[in-house]
This record gives C-alpha cells, structure tokens and sequence, in this order.
C-alpha cells in the first residue's frame, strides 16, 4: 500500500513538453488606414516565446500591405504588445511610403516580406 503515495505524486508531475508546443498559431492580422500613409496592425498568436514573435507578425503584416498598397517601404512608428490567457496581441503602427522615410526603424517591404516567407511567419 506504499505505492498509492508514490502514484498520486507522479499525476502531479508537469507535462513535458513537445514540439507542438513551440510551434506558434498565427490568428490573424486586422489593418486600420488611420491617415493617409499611417496604418495600424493589429495581430494575435498564440504559442509565441516572447513579445518578439508577435512583434514580428505585425512587421510581416506591415510588410506585405506596403507592397500590395504598391510602396516600397514602412516606419515603424510603436507597438504594444500584451499577453492574456495564452493568446499574444500586437498593436503596431507604420507608416509607409514609395521611398526610404527618415527614421531608425524603417524595413524594406519587399525583403521584409521575404524572409517572413522564408521563416514561416504569415503576412495580410
């Protein structure tokens, strides 16, 4: 009768994880034109590792709706990013523009969209 201790500890033990569990889940992108060339991202994922990940899906996002907009380029203006109950959200905004705009944090639209392609990461 020493082992029905041993058995109850065991079913306390926490899952192992497995390679599902890193696999993220993109749920979707919603745009909003707020001003002329400003637009806001707001995308959800679940599975992420960090705030990077989602940060990442909106600049996916952003990438891909500069060139089907026919610009060739964006500048991240901010993102907020949250956590609740497993699922990831972003709230990016960007500006876009046909030609390189002033600024630190601008992407190429068109190498952007590239290697989001080549990292999995899905885009509008």
């Amino acid at each position: 009768m020493a082992l029905a201790p041993l058995m109850l500890l065991a079913a306390c033990d926490p899952q192992v994880p497995v390679a599902e569990d890193f696999i993220p889940e993109y749920k979707g992108v919603k745009t909003q034109l707020l001003d002329g060339d400003l637009v806001q991202f707001n995308v959800a994922m679940t599975k992420a590792l960090s705030a990077q990940d989602v940060s990442d899906y909106a600049e996916c996002a952003a990438a891909q709706y500069t060139l089907i907009r026919g610009y060739g380029f964006a500048r991240h203006v901010r993102t907020n990013v949250t956590e609740e109950g497993g699922i990831w959200r972003a709230d990016a905004v960007y500006t876009i523009s046909p030609s390189l705009p002033k600024g630190l944090k601008t992407i190429d639209a068109e190498v952007t969209a590239f290697q989001c392609a080549e990292r999995g990461i899905p885009t509008v």
